[in-house]
């Protein structure tokens, strides 16, 4: 036990990713944006497979970012959100599971809508274990923890959004 003395915990760091510009080619005039390619852009989001989140290894999995309220994890816990939105990720691989993924909470904001569900299954784990850490990269999402046993236990998460209407709540 001596040599945990004077020992500080490492702070948790996290990296904002900021979009890169992909030029395209265009077929109109240069001042009006191609809508299809605008909206493929605004839809992706690179998760990377090398950061690892410092999430909790005892109880159900779950996360919430510092300025939300602790309180929505006992609500995501108790069911009190319904899933509008519910991604099943079986048999995709993790290239797929990025971009199903970016795909669906583009979609949740789009709709307005503020909570997903995701389905990942429990087989050999490896969906379970990768997807707390993509989740936790993408700044629009506010808080997640395991479902409760109607929407999938644990073989699902919870999912709150950070939809444009919420930030018009809080302002």
């Amino acid at each position: 036990m001596d040599e945990m003395n004077g020992i500080k915990p490492l702070t948790q760091d996290k990296v904002v990713h900021k979009r890169r510009h992909v030029p395209t080619k265009r077929l109109h005039s240069a001042t009006q944006p191609d809508s299809r390619q605008q909206r493929l852009l605004d839809a992706s989001f690179a998760f990377s497979d090398v950061y690892q989140a410092s999430l909790p290894t005892q109880g159900p999995m779950r996360y919430c970012r510092e300025d939300e309220p602790t309180h929505s994890l006992k609500r995501l816990r108790r069911g009190d959100f319904y899933p509008e939105l519910v991604l099943d990720l079986h048999g995709l691989n993790r290239e797929n599971v990025k971009l199903e993924l970016s795909a669906l909470i583009y979609t949740a904001r789009k709709e307005l809508i503020d909570c997903v569900g995701i389905v990942h299954g429990i087989g050999s784990g490896i969906l379970k274990n990768a997807l707390p850490h993509y989740l936790v990269q993408h700044p629009h999402v506010k808080a997640f923890h395991q479902a409760p046993l109607e929407y999938g236990g644990q073989g699902a998460l919870l999912v709150l959004i950070d939809t444009p209407d919420s930030n018009a709540k809080k302002g």
